[in-house]
């Protein structure tokens, strides 16, 4: 009995150490394989380690691969046209797979044509639901490769291969989303495609009529007059997404994000959807304020991981820098910190100072010619008051918004010829990657 006892107990022994180095060995597995790195494959060397430092990450402590433009192909030929499927690729992405009910966020760097949340609704197309992404360039580009690489990597970090036809149609998706962008701005096409497909998926929509109802509601509310190719288009990808199993409890939060931040970006240019008016403009501007704030400091909000860890100072003082969420961005030194509460404060006492002037007005109106001439140096003071209120009114936070944008400079497509690119990718090297570079023929 003792010697069964004695086998029985060897042999257990044996299988629980053989359980324990195969669970260590597949735990040491998924820990190295969840940090992966996509490199554009035309990127010099010396780029390549610029990039690595920005996501900060070192070569032995992630898999880094190479995309090249015959992989962008695969899944951008016959949706994109030849200018820009390209013939070189610049875009690099880190992507770190989160856990349930984290959704996707992303942050972008030096990407013009594409933003942060362009990428986070089409990878939610994709068949992705949790991951946090980071898509960026040593100097700016269009980013039209951005997307291949987010999802070659973050197949490698699960070990799992995304289904091909929802990869089809996430690419599809952000050329549809971005031609559009074209004609109405780049928040207003992330919205509306954003927004039909979350209510084409929520409402299990497929039959034609009505996924057109859909697309005409809600270009309604953002104000836009598709043309009829535009429509077609957006209803051909709608109508394929429409046939995919999506489960919308596991991406709307994601889509939702995504509608959030459409609408914010949009009410800081003093644009509303829907029929919102002043009071819910201002509301939507303090609100903002309020969230950025809590986020700095609110400790059970969603964990960003490596999207807080890029040193985004190594791409330049003028990195376009894009996130779909505000605690991915770099905090603020205290000097913008003080800047931006005394815009808010001028903007405050400059609504005061014009109900002053106008009752003052008001008082010249009704005035006798002798009492006109005793306030006269009142008037003066009223001109001040003008010229203050004109100075005030340039640094309201939506004026500022709109300044960054007109001199944010030209990026460097991915999709012009190869000596094109050789030759901008030159220039920005010569000028520390940030300097103006010419725009792609």
């Amino acid at each position: 009995m003792n010697k069964v006892f004695k086998n029985f107990r060897k042999k257990a022994t044996t299988l629980t150490l053989a359980a324990v180095l195969s669970l260590s060995t597949l735990t040491l597995s998924f820990a190295d394989s969840s940090k992966v790195v996509t490199l554009g494959a035309n990127l010099k060397p010396e780029q390549k380690q610029q990039m690595l430092k920005y996501f900060g990450v070192n070569d032995n402590e992630a898999v880094v691969l190479d995309v090249n433009n015959q992989e962008e192909r695969k899944y951008l030929q016959g949706v994109a046209s030849e200018e820009q499927l390209g013939k070189i690729t610049i875009s690099c992405s880190y992507v770190e797979p989160t856990t349930k009910g984290n959704g996707i966020n992303v942050k972008t760097a030096n990407l013009t044509w594409v933003t942060s949340s362009m990428i986070a609704t089409t990878l939610s197309t994709a068949g992705i639901e949790n991951a946090n992404v980071i898509a960026a360039a040593p100097f700016p580009v269009s980013g039209t490769g951005a997307l291949t690489g987010v999802m070659k990597a973050f197949e490698d970090a699960t070990g799992k291969p995304l289904p091909e036809d929802k990869k089809e149609l996430a690419t599809e998706e952000l050329i549809t989303t971005g031609d559009l962008g074209d004609e109405v701005g780049q928040d207003k096409a992330t919205g509306v495609i954003n927004d039909i497909k979350s209510e084409i998926i929520k409402n299990g929509t497929k039959d034609t009529v009505q996924i057109a109802d859909t697309i005409n509601n809600i270009t309604n509310n953002y104000n836009i007059n598709l043309t009829d190719e535009q429509f077609k288009k957006i209803e051909d990808l709608m109508l394929k997404i429409s046939q995919q199993d999506y489960e919308y409890n596991k991406i709307k939060d994601t889509l939702a994000n995504v509608s959030d931040n459409v609408d914010k970006n949009l009410s800081a240019l003093g644009e509303n959807v829907g029929n919102s008016g002043l009071f819910d403009s201002i509301g939507d501007f303090f609100g903002g304020i309020g969230e950025w704030f809590g986020n700095l400091f609110n400790s059970n909000s969603k964990d960003l991981g490596i999207l807080e860890n890029t040193n985004d100072e190594l791409l330049g003082s003028n990195a376009q820098i894009d996130a779909t969420d505000d605690k991915a961005i770099n905090m603020p030194s205290s000097e913008e910190v003080e800047g931006f509460f005394a815009k808010v404060w001028n903007w405050f006492t400059g609504l005061f100072n014009s109900n002053s002037e106008n009752k003052t007005n008001d008082s010249n109106v009704n005035s006798t010619p002798e009492q006109n001439n005793a306030i006269e140096p009142k008037d003066d003071a009223s001109k001040n008051l003008n010229n203050q209120d004109s100075s005030l009114e340039q640094n309201t936070p939506t004026s500022n918004t709109e300044d960054k944008k007109e001199t944010q400079q030209p990026s460097v497509d991915e999709n012009s010829s190869p000596v094109e690119n050789n030759t901008q990718e030159q220039n920005s090297q010569d000028n520390n990657q940030t300097s103006e570079i010419p725009p792609a023929q």
